[in-house]
């Protein structure tokens, strides 16, 4: 028999023979297909064959996993805008967390990594890398809880009365103590709707272990003592992917969550589906695979993540909680830039029932526009350094993050001889003005021999006159918007120059103290080193003590890349935190408190 060649070189028996194999698999593929259908019930998935196709695993649990890592000459190919809608109601409640008791601490900052590092590795920090509330959280309070309470809130108030250790002038203070009726057995983390938003921008690409700019435009590589050495030559990309892969470890199977990335635009990585519907571990196969490109358009990210959230902003605040959780280096670049863009999209949908939480990757996080975001109601702040040292936070503080429990709390100060000068641990300290105290939110936190992790705010009190009493009124609205009040008389003994009523509000004004300092010197400098040839009109004087920075924070706002300056401390500062480190040391060893330790470090260094 003659053979011949067709048009694609192939002759046409080996064509033939080609396509009758293809048919006769189908064949024989159809009948089985229609066995396995034809033995199954309603409710069993089609055959684990067709569920592949389908991108279902063996449990049929599906991939739904949308974004396309590869990068074409149009950018990268994903989707931004549609996702995938499905019906599921609302289940029970989480089983109770394992915890013996819980007090509160107040939302905003949790952490002021950013500052120590910055110091550490011989970098000026940028005032708001050290908040009040961010440093209060490092540490355990003894909030002077002295009677059993069964609701959901109990404030506790202790007064002090202390020199300024650098003036000798008289201060005094009143603090609120945050405390909760609250007991292991009652609390519950509700199930959550969790939209994570990651940045994947060029930014997030350079070195962990390298600031993104210093003065001169260059990257300068810094070290962090107790961290791997494998951990901080990672891109920033790479800490961040291995922080969201270690927060879903936290989700639970009737939990939802979704993803959506951003650079010059948004991305939707995965839709909000129900986790236990959910092929997570090849979720986290993708997770690990993005890679950074483009620009910085935070806001973009925070509208789509909106966006996968809006049907469920009406879901029942009892049962369910709505939270974003935004991972970037803060460093926009495109799109809207100031506050007005992201702070507007985040208060908005705190309004909507949609709580936010930003988590800042790397030594050079922006905090300037972070920390004015993070005052919003049901909004915290995070920093990571290290995929290992967040995974620990995580395990220890994934149910508080996404909790808030406490809402528009008001402390009203009934008293003729009394103002409110100043509130520290609160990101709201600003709203204090006279008589009021306003705080935003309250977030469960850990207790330990009785004392509770950030759960103090302290108010430096403006004595008018000699009259002693004061009567406090707190309001408050748990997560259902239903409405709290409760009072309480005050006598506040003030013969002595130094009293204490307990630890508490001892640790809390040297803290606040040591915040103040070091606000103050890092403006002066800073703004030294902007205009040399200036007349500094330093923060903290002999004369006048420590006082609370007289600038206002707003105004850094607005800067979309931060850079670095080289550290400096003025012959005027290095004699003041001299003096202040042996009253710090002095009060340590009081206190008995070693974590105080850190910040003694870092005022040795200062003075060295």
């Amino acid at each position: 028999m003659k053979l011949f060649k067709n048009q694609a070189g192939f002759n046409d028996v080996i064509t033939i023979a080609i396509i009758g194999g293809i048919l006769g698999s189908l064949c024989i593929l159809g009948i089985f297909v229609w066995k396995e259908i034809e033995t199954s019930n309603t409710t069993k998935p089609v055959n684990k064959f067709i569920s592949k196709l389908f991108d279902i695993d063996k449990e049929g649990k599906i991939d739904d996993w949308e974004f396309s890592n590869k990068i074409t000459g149009e950018g990268f190919l994903g989707r931004g805008g549609s996702f995938l809608k499905n019906s599921y109601g609302v289940s029970s409640l989480n089983a109770p967390s394992p915890m013996a008791e819980i007090g509160f601490s107040v939302g905003g900052a949790k952490d002021i990594n950013s500052f120590r590092e910055n110091i550490k590795n011989n970098y000026l920090p940028i005032p708001t890398d050290i908040t009040y509330e961010g440093l209060f959280y490092d540490y355990y309070f003894d909030t002077g809880k002295k009677e059993k309470c069964n609701e959901l809130f109990c404030p506790s108030y202790s007064f002090a009365v202390s020199e300024d250790p650098i003036s000798e002038t008289v201060d005094h203070y009143l603090s609120v103590g945050l405390n909760s009726g609250i007991k292991e057995s009652d609390f519950a983390r509700k199930k959550l709707n969790l939209v994570v938003v990651l940045d994947i921008s060029g930014s997030m690409g350079s070195p962990f272990n390298q600031y993104y700019y210093d003065q001169f435009g260059n990257k300068i590589d810094f070290e962090s003592e107790g961290e791997k050495e494998e951990d901080l030559a990672k891109s920033k990309m790479e800490v961040a992917s291995e922080s969201v892969v270690a927060l879903l470890n936290h989700l639970n199977p009737d939990d939802r969550f979704g993803m959506v990335l951003f650079n010059d635009e948004g991305y939707l990585a995965k839709p909000l589906n129900i986790v236990a519907d959910v092929d997570m571990g090849a979720i986290k196969d993708h997770i690990l695979e993005i890679s950074d490109q483009g620009g910085t358009n935070m806001s973009a990210g925070m509208k789509l993540g909106t966006e996968l959230l809006e049907e469920y902003s009406n879901v029942d605040q009892s049962q369910y909680e709505n939270r974003i959780i935004f991972l970037t280096d803060a460093m926009p670049n495109i799109g809207e830039t100031n506050e007005d863009g992201l702070l507007g999209i985040t208060s908005n949908n705190a309004d909507n029932n949609i709580y936010s939480t930003f988590i800042g990757i790397g030594l050079d996080f922006n905090t300037e526009l972070i920390e004015y975001i993070s005052k919003v109601k049901g909004a915290n702040y995070y920093s990571v350094h290290s995929p290992s040292q967040f995974k620990t936070r995580m395990d220890d503080e994934f149910e508080f993050m996404v909790t808030p429990l406490v809402f528009d709390l008001v402390l009203n100060l009934e008293a003729d001889g009394y103002d409110i000068e100043k509130v520290y641990g609160s990101p709201e300290a600003n709203e204090a003005t006279g008589e009021i105290l306003k705080v935003n939110t309250l977030f469960p936190s850990a207790t330990e021999g009785g004392e509770t992790k950030g759960g103090i705010i302290l108010l430096k009190l403006k004595k008018e006159t000699d009259n002693p009493s004061l009567k406090l009124v707190v309001s408050y609205k748990n997560r259902e918007g239903k409405d709290f009040e409760n009072e309480e008389n005050i006598v506040i003994d003030s013969e002595d120059k130094n009293i204490y009523q307990n630890d508490g509000i001892r640790k809390a004004v040297l803290l606040s103290r040591y915040a103040d300092l070091m606000k103050n010197w890092i403006f002066d400098e800073r703004s030294y080193l902007d205009n040399p040839t200036r007349p500094i009109l330093w923060g903290v004087t002999r004369s006048i003590g420590i006082m609370p920075p007289i600038y206002d924070p707003e105004q850094f706002l607005g800067k979309w890349e931060r850079q670095s300056e080289p550290l400096t401390v003025s012959e005027h500062y290095k004699e003041l935190i001299k003096d202040f480190g042996k009253y710090f040391e002095e009060e340590k060893n009081y206190l008995s408190d070693d974590v105080l330790d850190k910040e003694l470090e870092l005022l040795d260094k200062l003075i060295e």
